[in-house]
């Protein structure tokens, strides 16, 4: 298949409107939507054909809270380390849409899978692990496709997260993400519109 113009179009407009986002309207997904998703990831590039990710859809209201908990507690962990005006500027920012995500979606890396047969990962272990977020990339651009936002909560205790799901020892927390209908759209990162970090262009250079 070769690929056009229209094509290169939409793929640059699916990244620049791909945003981490936290601000959700409480509509819920359709299961055909969420089926057209899970096969998006099912087409995600893997170490030796691994496919070490393993997605837990956390549906009970137990269990979110508990999650929303462990979001609380790291987040005051993580403001600890900011002097008095950072701190002020992060504690005004919106870090996870927890509480109005439709769907959360806890995306585990298999550290021991059969399959793939340990091919590629012998000298690189953490492959596994860049498999996944390849998985969660390729759904994360998937959703935008489907006018629905995605925002990556990185502010967790990831272990305490295994506990509250109950996962095997063998799954390692790789991303806790929320998913829905974004309560506005935007090209540009949230952080950079409140002040805390612009973009800055990617370092390239040849040697």
């Amino acid at each position: 298949m070769e690929l056009t113009d229209a094509h290169r179009k939409a793929l640059h407009d699916v990244l620049q409107w791909r945003r981490d986002v936290r601000h959700f309207l409480p509509d819920p997904i359709a299961p055909e939507t969420l089926a057209v998703l899970r096969k998006a990831m099912d087409m995600a590039p893997s170490v030796g054909n691994a496919r070490p990710w393993r997605v837990l859809q956390v549906t009970t209201p137990a269990l979110r809270d508990a999650v929303i908990a462990n979001f609380e507690a790291a987040n005051a962990a993580a403001g600890a380390i900011y002097d008095d005006e950072k701190r002020a500027a992060y504690d005004q920012l919106k870090l996870a849409g927890l509480r109005d995500a439709p769907v959360h979606l806890a995306v585990f890396t298999e550290q021991t899978p059969g399959e793939g047969h340990g091919l590629g990962r012998q000298s690189m272990p953490e492959m596994l692990n860049y498999s996944t977020v390849s998985a969660i990339h390729t759904l994360w651009l998937a959703a935008r496709a489907e006018n629905l936002g995605l925002g990556w909560v990185s502010i967790l205790d990831p272990d305490g997260i295994a506990r509250i799901l109950n996962v095997p020892d063998s799954w390692q927390l790789t991303g806790y993400l929320c998913l829905g209908k974004a309560a506005f759209d935007d090209d540009t990162p949230l952080l950079h519109r409140q002040d805390w970090q612009e973009n800055t262009a990617t370092q390239w250079q040849e040697i």
